[in-house]
Formats: structure tokens, sequence, C-alpha cells
């Protein structure tokens, strides 16, 4: 485990870091300043022989030939004033006419004389008579003719004697930024302590590990939104969940094409608990959680659960149960009609009673023989001969077109027996309370296209939603609680095959939903 968190351990390589750099820039000041002391030195010889060389006691006693005390007096006042070590004036000849040390005087100049042969001043760092100095050396001209040398100098020792004061200036300025660099180094480590939760390197990196693989190894899909409604991370499964090809994170949840069923209630923070929305061709259960951090709320955590096959499950069940439920009603009604025949042969009444028990399976046979085709399918004619019972028990009218036609379909009975038996359940809830409770059903099938149109003389369905009313969950219901997925899977199965589901006005006064299925143009739309 890390014994140091992420923020001390940046603050000490920061520290390290500006120790280094400043003392880097110290030494650097250091040399420049080493280097500009004896450039003015240079600068500064250059300038004093210059003005000695234009001296008229300079000039006289060169023309006279011979050192005068006017012009060591002159040379040693000079040489005071100025803060240098020596001026030493000389004839051609390199014959010294004044020098500090008064013994040099008339003996031969040590040194070069460079450019100052050539009417140019000349510079250089040369050990003399006083020890190591920067001199300078320029001719003493008369008549366009150099009749002597000026040289003036400054010892090294003096030179290297202006440095500590520099130095000492440098010092300080390393010292204040050092010091200046080292407080902002703290106050970016306590920032990064205080957004790091005091953790270390490798804490860190070992929890995003963990936290990674178990996000993405969650069978629901998870999605993490901050204030704004922007994605900060999806899992796998919830990018297959809702249908995204590319990672959300750092887009806003609004621009990802998702229907505002989601959305809007996402960005105001108030989805229900468990709400069941259809996202695409699935139905997921969604939950949302604010998320908060030492009572700052920093976003919301969203969890999808796919209960599309179970929800297909259930739509098969309540078929199922209907089918039960017509048998039931079938059962009851099969007793009375049982007792009654029993009674009339009781009563002698053979012929009629013949004819009674007869009369309703020749009506259902009447009507399924003039829909069936050739190649039967018994579990939707089962289906469609329940309904009409069911129908005849809550007082429905329920008539099928005598122009259908059922033969082989290109879907399986499970998926014709869920999009006609929610279709006939949502019309009959439709005209329960109806003074005039009809329903017109027609139904034409062959092995590559299946069609079916549904009206009903209930209030029917608003234009305004007509067209989300099959995405959407819509239920007519007023608990709105567990219904409204009828429609929806009706949907699926439809846009499974690629077929079309719309919703319009009957002439009964309710609503017309037209199915139709082509399996041959969905194979074309494939290639």
């Amino acid at each position: 485990m890390e014994t140091r968190s992420l923020a001390r351990r940046y603050l000490w390589l920061i520290g390290a870091l500006l120790l280094v750099e400043v003392a880097l820039m110290a030494s650097m000041l250091a040399l420049d300043s080493r280097r500009y002391q004896h450039d003015r030195a240079r600068v500064r010889c250059t300038h004093i022989a210059q003005a000695v060389a234009l001296s008229p006691v300079t000039r006289q006693a060169l023309v006279d030939g011979a050192p005068s005390p006017d012009l060591t007096a002159y040379a040693r006042d000079l040489t005071h004033a100025s803060s240098i070590d020596f001026i030493t004036v000389m004839d051609s000849s390199r014959v010294r006419y004044s020098h500090p040390d008064p013994a040099q005087v008339g003996k031969t100049f040590i040194g070069d004389l460079g450019t100052a042969t050539q009417a140019q001043p000349f510079t250089q760092q040369y050990s003399g008579t006083l020890g190591p100095s920067m001199r300078a050396v320029v001719p003493v001209m008369e008549g366009g003719r150099i009749i002597g040398y000026v040289a003036a100098g400054v010892t090294i020792e003096r030179i290297q004697n202006a440095l500590p004061t520099q130095l000492g200036i440098i010092s300080g300025l390393s010292g204040v930024l050092l010091v200046t660099g080292l407080g902002g180094a703290l106050l970016v480590a306590r920032q990064l302590r205080r957004e790091t939760h005091g953790l270390g390197a490798t804490e860190l990196a070992s929890m995003y590990e963990y936290h990674d693989s178990m996000l993405h190894a969650v069978r629901e899909g998870l999605l993490l939104l901050d204030r704004d409604g922007t994605v900060q991370l999806c899992n796998v499964e919830g990018m297959r969940l809702l249908g995204l090809e590319q990672d959300p994170t750092g887009r806003g949840i609004g621009a990802l094409g998702l229907t505002s069923t989601l959305v809007t209630p996402l960005l105001s923070g108030t989805m229900p608990p468990d709400q069941v929305l259809q996202v695409g061709e699935r139905i997921l259960v969604v939950n949302q959680q604010p998320a908060s951090f030492k009572g700052r709320r920093t976003g919301s955590v969203v969890t999808f659960r796919d209960h599309t096959e179970l929800q297909s499950i259930t739509g098969e069940l309540a078929t199922v149960r209907g089918l039960t439920e017509t048998l039931r009603a079938q059962n009851h009604e099969a007793a009375n009609r049982l007792h009654t025949v029993v009674s009339l042969i009781e009563m002698g009444d053979t012929d009629q009673a013949a004819a009674f028990a007869t009369e309703e399976l020749a009506d259902r046979q009447a009507v399924m023989g003039r829909i069936a085709g050739g190649q039967r399918e018994p579990i939707f004619e089962a289906l469609l001969l329940g309904k009409m019972a069911q129908a005849r028990e809550a007082g429905i009218e329920l008539v099928i077109d005598p122009d259908s036609h059922l033969a082989s379909m290109p879907i399986s009975p499970s998926e014709a027996v869920t999009v006609v038996g929610n279709l006939l359940d949502n019309a009959f809830e439709a005209v329960r309370g109806c003074s005039t409770r009809r329903v017109e059903a027609f139904v034409q099938s062959t092995p590559t296209s299946f069609v079916f149109e549904l009206e009903d003389s209930g209030p029917g369905v608003p234009a305004e939603l007509r067209d989300t009313i099959f995405t959407r969950g819509w239920t007519s219901k007023a608990d709105d609680q567990g219904h409204g997925l009828g429609l929806a899977l009706v949907a699926q199965v439809v846009h499974r095959h690629g077929g079309t589901i719309t919703c319009g006005s009957s002439e009964l006064g309710g609503a017309l939903f037209s199915v139709d299925i082509d399996a041959e143009d969905a194979a074309e739309a494939v290639a």
C-alpha cells in the first residue's frame, strides 16, 4: 500500500526540480556576472587609455623624448581617480615613461601591443609586473604617425573583489524564487490532495483498474452523468442497451439521439423508480439515483436492465391468460348449452335439441371456413375463435371481414398471437364503456405477407399521440401502472420483420390500426 499520498510525492518532486533549476540559474547568473565584470573592466581601461593618449601632458613628454614629473603626477592622479591599477606611457620603442612602480620607468614594456601598432585599440588579459591583469593598449598619434603608446589596466584581483556583491544579489534573488516556487508547489499539492482525497498513486491506479473492471463486467447498463447532463462514463452493457456504437463519454445526454421520454426525466432528475421505457427495440427498466460527495451533488447514476425478453414472455403469458379466460367463458357457456340440450331431450324435442347444439358450431365453422386457406394455422384460428367467444361474453360485437383470408404466415404463430391478441384486447378495452360496442377485423396472410386491420367504436386515439403510442408505452388506463406495453410489443414484432403499423380514425368513430408486413420488401431492403 502506498505510504505517501500522490500530493506529497509531487510536492517533493516539484521542490527538487525547483532546487535544481534555481541552482542552475544562479550558476548561470554568476558566470554572466563574472563575464560582465571582465567586459566592463576592458571597456573602462580602453576609455582611460584613450583619454591619456589625447592628453597634452602625454604628447609633450613623448615629443620631448624623456619622462617628466608632470606625466608621472598626471598618471598617478588619474590612476587613483579612476580606480584602476596602472597607467603606463611608453614611446614607440616600448620604453616606459610612467609606471606605478618608479623602478619600472625607463624599462621595456612587458606584453603584446597587438593591433595598437596599427593605430587600433588592443585589449588582453596578461600577467605583468603587477600580476594578472586586464589591460588596454592604445596608440598616441602625432602628425599621422605613432609616437608612443598608453597602457591602462586593472588587476584580476580587483575585478574578482567586485563579484561578492553581485553574487549576494544573485543569491538573494535565487532564494526569493525558491521560496516563491515552493509556496506555489505547496498550494498545488494541497489542491491535488483535496481532489485525490489523500490517496497514493498505487491506490489510485488500483482503484481505477478495479472500478473500471467492475463497471464493465456488470450485466446491467450503467451511465454516469454530471450535473450538466454530460456523460462521464458508460459501460459496455449500457452502450449495447442504448444502441450506441461509440463511447458517449464527454457528450451531453441530449446529443445521443435517444428518445425524449428517457432524456427529459434524466436531465431533470425526475425519473421514477423502476420506470419501464422502450428504447429502440428494447424494453428497459430505468433507475436514476443522485450522486453526491460530502454533501455536494456531483451528478447522477443511471442503471438499465433489459426486460425485452421478459416483457415479450409477459405479453405472451397475457395472451395465454386471455385464451384461458376465453376457454373458461366457453366452458361456462357450453355447460349452459349442454343443460339446455339435455332438458330438450328429456322433453322429447330431439330435433330441436340437435339443431340448438349444432347452431353455434355451425356459425363458427362458417366464419373460419370463409377465412381459412389451404394451409391452416390452428393456433391463430384458435385465437380468433377464443376472442369471438370473449367478445360475445363481454357484450361486444366482433365482426370478421368476410374478405379475410388466412393461410401460412411470414411470422411465427406466437408473433401473430402477440400482434393480433394485443390489438384485439386494446379494442375490447376501448369499447367496454361505450354505448355501441363494435369491433371489426380484417386479416389476410400469405407465405410472404401479413395484413391485419382493426377498427373499433371506442373514443379513438388523439391525433397528437398517434406517432408516439408505439414507442412510449402509451396506455389509456388512468392508473398507468404496469400497462402500456402491449402496443410496444406489437410494434417491436412488426419492426423486427420490416413491416409498418399505423394508427388512424375509424368510420366506426374509434381507432383504426393497420399492420402490414411484407417479407419480400424486407429482404430487398436488407440486400
